[in-house]
């Protein structure tokens, strides 16, 4: 099935951002901007404003206070683990510099590296990956300085103080995180945005925004070449050549730019030129492409900002690595779940004497045929069946689904709900079949009406897990699911993959959309 071209990118791509940030916004004109109240908080009691504080008079006031929160807790637990480690290592010895080296490359590295930039903070896999880089860093300068001051006993600042912050530091951040999520999707902590475009791509926009409101955008207005009516219930006020006088008078924090025949070069970058000296951000749609994060960067070549594209990555250093995290990770997985998968294999043989196993045959990469192994959830002839259920179908394109399938056993209900029954892919990616994070392992007769961009899939290795399965399983459209798919094989990252893994565990125990 054809790919549709989507105004907007997708879910979580990255947008070349203007930053026009110099000084603080302008008092808000309460009339023009009545969506926005009181409350835009975090936590009441310290990092977000208090209930009763007039509406955006400083607009990134509990952005500033998030982010000091996220600096203080990075601060007291970085220097409580080197303490400790202190401690263990030196007995606290008072001469030792090494507790204070470590802690000195620590806060240098975090700054330097942009762990706590405004921007990354609660901001999709970028935050971690920022985190991970500046303590990495951390290591290099802990080691560096012990050659260079001749204190080669470092090691074990290098090799297990360093690693034990970051076990501490990450979880942390993480905890955050789903405070100022919870709180966005409470309706708090967002930022307000103006949007300027079409209707079409507005529209988009905003319903973006309100499906994932963890983002933290709420469109409050719009300007569009019309400047009347409203879009999606959000006011149209005014035409898009009137868009920085607007945002002037709402002091919106962000303005969205979509796609629309108005736009040129010259207007945005007019734009651009107005808003200064406000507190708006202005973030620009590339209306060309769904391209994300790692591979698109903006560069000036011969005066003219050009939006580079790099190729998507399936060999290479950081592809063997994923390699040799897939197998190993598999291998781990199957001894310590042995006792359930044995559990299991009981429970299913018990139910009805059948068969423990289901076979399937799928498409891996490059269009290569496999067998695939799940634990059998239903009935020992649900294919015969099949035929006299094809009009209850639930199930997007050419996938047959349904939320109350007659073919599934009680056992098998159990196992389909928390995703035990693909436990035994885990043999697949040990084989080096399938990877655990990748897109959906299709069917034979699903890949013979793929179009041409579907077929995309089939460049690499499909997975355990995906976004496809975080993003809500088989409650997905199928043209949503192919996007989610090819979004994965286009912006493929180690950073990406350890978000999908974790969101999956939270899906799987949830439940979400599985059937």
């Amino acid at each position: 099935m054809e790919e549709p071209v989507r105004p907007w990118p997708a879910d979580g791509v990255a947008l070349p951002r203007v930053d026009l940030r110099a000084v603080p916004a302008p008092p808000v004109d309460v009339a023009a901007a009545p969506a926005r109240a009181a409350g835009d908080r975090l936590d009441p009691a310290t990092v977000c404003p208090a209930e009763g504080d007039p509406p955006k008079t400083h607009a990134a006031e509990w952005e500033k206070r998030y982010r000091r929160t996220v600096i203080a807790s990075d601060l007291v637990a970085a220097c409580a683990v080197i303490a400790i480690s202190a401690f263990v290592i030196d007995r606290l010895a008072p001469h030792d510099m090494h507790a204070f080296g470590t802690a000195f490359a620590i806060l240098c590295a975090l700054p330097v590296s942009r762990a706590w930039s405004a921007r990354v903070l609660g901001e999709g896999p970028e935050e971690y990956r920022t985190l991970g880089r500046a303590l990495i860093t951390a290591a290099v300068l802990v080691a560096f300085g012990g050659l260079l001051f001749g204190a080669l006993e470092v090691q074990p600042w290098v090799f297990f103080v360093v690693p034990a912050v970051a076990l501490v530091l990450f979880p942390q951040r993480y905890v955050l995180r789903q405070i100022l999520h919870r709180r966005r999707r409470r309706g708090l902590c967002l930022l307000p945005v103006m949007a300027a475009g079409s209707a079409e791509t507005v529209a988009d926009l905003i319903k973006r925004t309100r499906t994932e409101a963890h983002v933290g955008w709420r469109v409050e207005a719009v300007c569009t070449s019309t400047g009347t009516g409203e879009i999606e219930g959000v006011p149209v006020v005014g035409r898009l050549e009137e868009l920085s006088r607007h945002v002037r008078r709402g002091g919106y924090r962000v303005v969205a730019i979509t796609a629309d025949q108005y736009w040129n070069p010259e207007r945005l970058q007019r734009l651009a030129w107005d808003l200064e000296g406000t507190s708006s951000e202005m973030v620009v749609a590339p209306m060309l492409m769904e391209v994300a994060g790692p591979r698109l960067n903006v560069s000036g070549v011969l005066g003219m900002p050009l939006l580079r594209v790099t190729a998507p990555a399936f060999t290479g250093g950081r592809r063997f690595v994923k390699e040799v995290v897939d197998r190993c990770g598999a291998a781990l997985l199957l001894a310590l779940f042995s006792p359930v998968l044995l559990a299991i294999a009981v429970a299913v043989k018990a139910g009805d004497r059948g068969p423990v196993i289901y076979r399937q045959r799928r498409i891996g990469k490059d269009g290569e045929a496999f067998t695939m192994l799940k634990f059998r959830t239903m009935v020992v002839n649900a294919h015969l069946i099949r035929h006299d259920l094809e009009k209850a179908n639930e199930g997007a394109g050419p996938l047959f689904k349904m939320k109350k399938d007659p073919r599934v056993t009680k056992v098998g209900g159990l196992l389909r709900r928390y995703s035990l029954d693909e436990l035994p892919q885990l043999f697949n990616v040990v084989a080096g079949r399938m990877s655990l994070v990748g897109p959906r392992p299709p069917l034979p007769e699903e890949t013979a009406t793929y179009a041409p961009a579907a077929r995309r899939r089939l460049l690499v290795k499909p997975g355990l897990t995906g976004l496809w399965q975080v993003s809500g399983r088989s409650d997905l459209s199928w043209d949503e699911s192919i996007r989610l798919d090819l979004r994965y094989v286009e912006d493929w990252s180690l950073a990406l993959d350890l978000v999908i893994l974790w969101k999956t565990f939270r899906a799987v125990l949830a439940g979400q959309g599985a059937y």
